[in-house]
C-alpha cells in the first residue's frame, strides 16, 4: 500500500505567518491566580536569552511581588487620555509600534478603552500589534469569554459586561494555563494580596466563593484542554498518525426576533467551539410573522453578535419559514439545526403551529437542537419614535364604520342582512391596507358595534336579546379580524417583494454602469449614486494613488470626509484592510462608516458613508453597501488587469518590433567589422608603418573588437528573449570558468583568481552560454572596475546547487544602481551596452538557475547558482 501523503493545506496552516506576531495568553479562572505575575516571569526569562521585551501595559494592583517582577524591564508610556476630568491611561499603539521591540506584554486583554481612544476594546489594540509584527503577551479570566458569558452568569449570579470575541482567542497561538487550587487562591484573598481589606469578606461570600471557584476552574480546564486536543490533532495530522476524517461538522443557528436570541447564539457558538465546527447564522423574514419593535431589535444585536463570534450569516425571506430554513441548510450541507425552547403560550401553539415542531418533522437527516433558559433582560431599547400611534388610521377607521352604516340604513330593506355585513368588512380591508394592525382591528370592533346598534333588536342598544345574534356578532368579529390579518399579512410581503426588487435592481443597475465604464472616477460615481438610492445616505470613495497617498476619488455632498479627523479614519481603514468608524467598535466616534476597497493582497482604497443615526443602519443595510462595496472592488480590479494586459501587450510588441530591428542590423554589421578587424591587424605588423601609425592601427583593432562584442551581445540579447535550446552537456565546472578567463586575459594586468575543490564539479549546461556569462561578468569587471582590478572567482557545491562566486576589488556598484543592475541597456557611464549583465542572468535562468548581485562594501560580488545533473526543461 503506499503511504498516504500529508495534506499541504494542513503543512502550511502550521508554518507562521512572516508578517503577523505571535499571541500568547496567560489564562486564569480568576483574578489573583498569578497570571501577570507568570507573564513577567517569563518575560525576565525571555529578556535573559536576549530577546527584546517591553511592558505595553501593566495593572500591578498594587501588589509588591508583581512590582518587583516588572522591575528592570522597559515600560512604554502609556496614553493619557481625559475623560470627564479625569485622565485615563491606556496603551500607547503607536509608541509601542515605533518602539519595535520583538515582545510586549499587555495586561488585562478584556479591558475597555476610554471614550476617544482609537478602539473600544484593548483586543483591537492587540490586533494592530499583531498586525505590526510584534509577539504580544496578554492575561485573561475565563469569564471573559463571550461565548462562556450566560454559563458564568448562571454559576456566579454576575454578568460580565467586558468580553473578548471567541474568533480572537481561536487566532492565540499558545494559551498557558495559571492554575491554583480553590484554597490556595481564597487564602491569598484573605491575605489581602487580591483586593482591599474592605471588600475581602463580601468577595469570599460571592464571586470567590468555593463553589464559583470549582466551577470556573472545571471551565479554566476544559478550554485548556480543548485547545491542547485541537494542536494535538493538528500534529497528528501533519505526522499522519490518524485515518482520514470525515465531513466537517456545520452548525446553524436559527435566530428568531425574541429575547433569547443572543443566548442562542452564545450556546451554538460554544457547541461549534467544542465539536470544531463552521459556525452560522441565519434569520428568517416572513409576513406571516410580525415582530415587535423590541423583537426586532433584539433579532439586530443577535446577529450582529453572531457575526462578531466569527458567523457567517444571512438573512431568508418567504412565507415558509421552516421551508426556506431548510433548503438554507441543505444547501449549506448544515448537519444541526439549533433553535431556541418555544416561548409562546401552548396555545397559540395548537391554533398557529410551531416553528420548532415543523423544523423537526421536516428536517430529515438534520439534527435539530433545541436550547433552553431564561430571557435575557433587555440591553436594547426601541428608539421614542417607534410604534408611535397613528390616529388618522383610528379617523378613518370610524369612518368608514359610520360610511357603511349609512349605506346599509340605505339598503336595509332590499338587502339581506348578509349584504350588510359585507359592507363592514370591506371597510376592515380597506383600512388594512392603509394603515396599521391597531386601526384595522378598531374598524373591525367598531363594525361589530354598529352593526349591533342599528341593525339588531333591539335597535339603537347595544343590548342582544338573541342568543343567535351573539354568534353572528362572533363571526362577523373573527372574519374582520382575519381579513385584518391576511390583509396586512400581504401588505407587508408586498413590501418586502417592492423592497427587495429595488434592491436588485439598483444592484444589476450599478453591475451594469461598472460594466460600461473603464474610468475610476465614474465607477465610483455610480457606486455613490447606489448608496444614497438604497441607503439615502451621502457617501464618497477615497483610492490610494501611485506615490501611495490617499485621494478623493468621488466626494460626498458635504464633503464629510475632508475633515481631519475623517481623513485619518479613511487612511486607518487602507492601511489595515478593516472596516471602521460609526456601527462599529472602532474608532466609533467617526461621523461615518468606512469599508476597505480590498482587491487580491492590497487595499487600494475606501467607501466612506455618513451616518446620521448609528441605530438606523441594521445588518441588511450594511450588507447592501458591502455588496455594493464588492461590485466597486471587483470592477476596479478588472479596469486595472485591463489596463495592465493592454500595457504588457504593447510593451511585448514593442519588444519585438526592437528585438527584430536590433538583430537585423547586428548582422549586417558583422561583415564590415570584420573587414576592418581584419584590415587593422595587418596594418598593425607592416614594417614601414610609423610608431603613430602603428598606435592608429592598433586604436582601430581595440575599438572594432569592442564593438564586435557589442554586436555579439545584441545578438545573444534577441536570441534569448525568444526560445532558447540549450545544448546540454556534462562538463567540469572548472574548465568552463578556465576557457572563460583565457578569452579575457588581455582585459587585467594581473591574473584572475580561481579557487576551486580538488574534485571537480561536474554540471550539465550549454558549456559555450555558461561560458558567455563567466565572459560578460569578466568583461563589466575590466569596464567598470579597471585593468587593474584583482578579480577572484570562487567554485562550490550545496543541496543540489554549483556556487560560482564572483568577486572584483573595484568602487563597487551605488545603492541606487543595485536594483537595475541587471535591466537591459542599464550603463553607468559613457562605456558599454548596459547588456552584459542582463544577458547574463537570462542564460543562468534559461538553466534553471539564479544569478544574483550580492550587497558589498568593497567591490562587486555575483552568486550563480546552477542545478546540478538536472534536465532542464525549455519549453
Amino acid at each position: 500500500m503506499e503511504p498516504r501523503r500529508p495534506d499541504p493545506d494542513a503543512l502550511l496552516a502550521t508554518v507562521p505567518s512572516e508578517k503577523r506576531g505571535r499571541l500568547k495568553l496567560y489564562l486564569g479562572m480568576a483574578a489573583g491566580v498569578g497570571k501577570t505575575y507568570a507573564m513577567l516571569s517569563d518575560a525576565r526569562e525571555a529578556k535573559k536569552r536576549g530577546d527584546e521585551v517591553v511592558i505595553g501595559y501593566l495593572e500591578p494592583h498594587d501588589r509588591p511581588d508583581t512590582i518587583a517582577q516588572a522591575e528592570g524591564l522597559e515600560v512604554i508610556s502609556p496614553k493619557l487620555i481625559e475623560h470627564k476630568g479625569v485622565r485615563l491611561a491606556e496603551l500607547n499603539v503607536e509608541a509601542v509600534i515605533e518602539a519595535g521591540s520583538a515582545i510586549c506584554l499587555v495586561d488585562e486583554l478584556a479591558h475597555s478603552n476610554a471614550p476617544g481612544s482609537r478602539h473600544a476594546k484593548r483586543w483591537q489594540d492587540i490586533e494592530d500589534l499583531l498586525d505590526a509584527g510584534i509577539e504580544v503577551w496578554t492575561t485573561v479570566n475565563i469569564q471573559h469569554i463571550e461565548s462562556l458569558r450566560d454559563i458564568i452568569a448562571q454559576v456566579t449570579g454576575v454578568f460580565v459586561q467586558e468580553t473578548v470575541p471567541d474568533s480572537f482567542i481561536e487566532r492565540a497561538d499558545e494559551i498557558e494555563l495559571v492554575d491554583i487550587p480553590p484554597e490556595a487562591l481564597q487564602q491569598r484573598l484573605r491575605e489581602g494580596k487580591i483586593y482591599a481589606p474592605e471588600k475581602i469578606e463580601q468577595a469570599l461570600s460571592q464571586f470567590f466563593g468555593k463553589g464559583n471557584l470549582l466551577a470556573l476552574r472545571e471551565l479554566a480546564l476544559r478550554h485548556t484542554a480543548e485547545r491542547v486536543d485541537e494542536e494535538l490533532l493538528k500534529s497528528r495530522r501533519t505526522q499522519l498518525a490518524v485515518e482520514p476524517w470525515h465531513a466537517r461538522e456545520r452548525i446553524l443557528v436559527c435566530v428568531a426576533p425574541n429575547s433569547m436570541a443572543r443566548r442562542i447564539v452564545r450556546a451554538s457558538r460554544r457547541l461549534a467551539t467544542s465539536l470544531k465546527a463552521d459556525f452560522l447564522a441565519v434569520s428568517v423574514s416572513s409576513p406571516r410573522q410580525s415582530p415587535s419593535e423590541q423583537g426586532k431589535l433584539e433579532l439586530e444585536a443577535a446577529m450582529t453578535l453572531a457575526e462578531q463570534l466569527g458567523a457567517k450569516t444571512a438573512t431568508l425571506a418567504g412565507g415558509d419559514v421552516v421551508g426556506e430554513l431548510i433548503r438554507f441548510a441543505q444547501s449549506e450541507n448544515v448537519t444541526t439545526i439549533v433553535m431556541g425552547k418555544p416561548i409562546k403560550p401552548r396555545w397559540r401553539e395548537y391554533l398557529f403551529g410551531s416553528v420548532v415542531d415543523h423544523t423537526v418533522r421536516a428536517s430529515g437527516d438534520i439534527d435539530v437542537l433545541v436550547v433552553t433558559g431564561k430571557p435575557e433582560k433587555a440591553e436594547v431599547r426601541p428608539a421614542k419614535n417607534q410604534g408611535k400611534w397613528d390616529w388618522r388610521g383610528s379617523a378613518e377607521a370610524l369612518l368608514w364604520v359610520a360610511a357603511a352604516s349609512w349605506l346599509g340604513v340605505l339598503v336595509e330593506t332590499d338587502v339581506q342582512p348578509a349584504n350588510v355585513i359585507m359592507l363592514y368588512l370591506i371597510g376592515v380591508v380597506a383600512v388594512s391596507l392603509r394603515y396599521d394592525r391597531f386601526s384595522s382591528m378598531v374598524c373591525a370592533l367598531g363594525s361589530v358595534l354598529a352593526y349591533n346598534f342599528y341593525f339588531t333588536e333591539p335597535r339603537y342598544t347595544l343590548h342582544v336579546y338573541d342568543f343567535r345574534d351573539l354568534i353572528t356578532f362572533g363571526v362577523m368579529l373573527a372574519v374582520s379580524l382575519i381579513l385584518s390579518s391576511l390583509t396586512a399579512r400581504l401588505k407587508e410581503q408586498n413590501r418586502a417583494l417592492s423592497e427587495r426588487e429595488r434592491n436588485t435592481g439598483a444592484l444589476y443597475s450599478l453591475s451594469q454602469a461598472l460594466a460600461a465604464t473603464r474610468s475610476k472616477t465614474e465607477m465610483a460615481r455610480s457606486a455613490v449614486g447606489a448608496i444614497r438610492t438604497l441607503t439615502g445616505a451621502d457617501a464618497a470613495v477615497l483610492r490610494v494613488d501611485s506615490s501611495g497617498s490617499i485621494k478623493v476619488l468621488e466626494e460626498s455632498e458635504l464633503g464629510f470626509e475632508k475633515d481631519a479627523k475623517e481623513s485619518a479614519v479613511g487612511e486607518w481603514v487602507i492601511e489595515h484592510g478593516k472596516p471602521a468608524g460609526a456601527t462599529t467598535n472602532t474608532l466609533a466616534g467617526s461621523a461615518g462608516w468606512y469599508l476597505p476597497l480590498r482587491g487580491a493582497g492590497k487595499t487600494f482604497g475606501a467607501i466612506a458613508v455618513k451616518v446620521e443615526n448609528a441605530a438606523d443602519w441594521r445588518i441588511d443595510k450594511r450588507h447592501l453597501v458591502e455588496a455594493i462595496a464588492n461590485q466597486l472592488t471587483t470592477a476596479i480590479e478588472r479596469a486595472q488587469f485591463a489596463k495592465e494586459s493592454h500595457q504588457a501587450t504593447l510593451k511585448a510588441e514593442s519588444e519585438q518590433l526592437r528585438s527584430d530591428l536590433l538583430s537585423s542590423v547586428s548582422h549586417d554589421l558583422r561583415t564590415p567589422l570584420a573587414s576592418i578587424t581584419g584590415s587593422a591587424s595587418v596594418l598593425e605588423i607592416q614594417p614601414e608603418l610609423t610608431s603613430q601609425s602603428r598606435e592608429l592601427a592598433a586604436t582601430i583593432r581595440e575599438e572594432s573588437n569592442r564593438l564586435e562584442r557589442l554586436v555579439r551581445n545584441l545578438l545573444d540579447m534577441t536570441r534569448i528573449q525568444g526560445k532558447v535550446e540549450l545544448k546540454l552537456d556534462w562538463y567540469a565546472l572548472d574548465e568552463v570558468v578556465e576557457s572563460a578567463v583565457s578569452r579575457t586575459a588581455d582585459l587585467f594586468d594581473q591574473p584572475v583568481q580561481v579557487e576551486s575543490p580538488s574534485e571537480p564539479i561536474m554540471v550539465k549546461v550549454d558549456g559555450l552560454l555558461i561560458e558567455q556569462v563567466l565572459v560578460n561578468l569578466l568583461e563589466n569587471a575590466s569596464r567598470h572596475a579597471g585593468r587593474h582590478t584583482g578579480v577572484t572567482i570562487r567554485l562550490s557545491q550545496a543541496k543540489g546547487f554549483a556556487l560560482i562566486e564572483f568577486e572584483d576589488q573595484g568602487p563597487g556598484i551605488s545603492p541606487d544602481r543595485q536594483p537595475h543592475v541587471f535591466d537591459r541597456f542599464e550603463s553607468s557611464g559613457a562605456v558599454g551596452s548596459g547588456l552584459g549583465l542582463a544577458i547574463a542572468k537570462a542564460a543562468v535562468e534559461a538553466h534553471g538557475g539564479t544569478l544574483d548581485l550580492i550587497p558589498s562594501a568593497v567591490g562587486a560580488q555575483f552568486e550563480i547558482r546552477i542545478p546540478l545533473g538536472e534536465e532542464v526543461d525549455d519549453e
